[in-house]
């Protein structure tokens, strides 16, 4: 999405980024609620990151989006009923939680801290993406 003149690719402009980083967060906005999808994944790539963002029961959750297991998008995966993120190519999941592959505790995703802030009329999904 190509950037607005003088804004971030929200829109912001950098003098609303910098009064976001003087209030002390530290935390990277992902993408916007609204487009979230309840059981959906969507793809954000940021800062080196390579993520999957689901919503589940209303919450979003984000997760590495490579499967350990070979490298498959989580985000072109679901959300079952369990709260468990499918990957798409083999079945494997993952609880959206913590990360945990179902019925196993030997393998596992990361996943990071999630919060949404209203600001300047939306409603933004961000992660804190120190490593887990």
């Amino acid at each position: 999405m190509p950037m607005p003149p003088g804004g971030d690719r929200f829109g912001y402009s950098s003098q609303a980024n910098a009064m976001l980083c003087l209030a002390g967060m530290s935390w990277t906005t992902l993408c916007d609620l609204s487009e979230l999808k309840e059981a959906e994944g969507k793809y954000v790539e940021i800062d080196g990151f390579c993520l999957a963002v689901f919503l589940h029961q209303g919450e979003p959750r984000v997760m590495d989006n490579a499967c350990p297991h070979a490298g498959g998008s989580m985000a072109g995966g679901w959300v079952d009923e369990q709260g468990c993120a499918i990957c798409p190519w083999h079945g494997w999941g993952f609880h959206v939680a913590d990360g945990r592959l179902k019925g196993s505790t030997a393998v596992g995703i990361n996943v990071y801290s999630v919060r949404v802030r209203d600001f300047d009329g939306r409603r933004l999904v961000q992660a804190d993406l120190k490593m887990p």
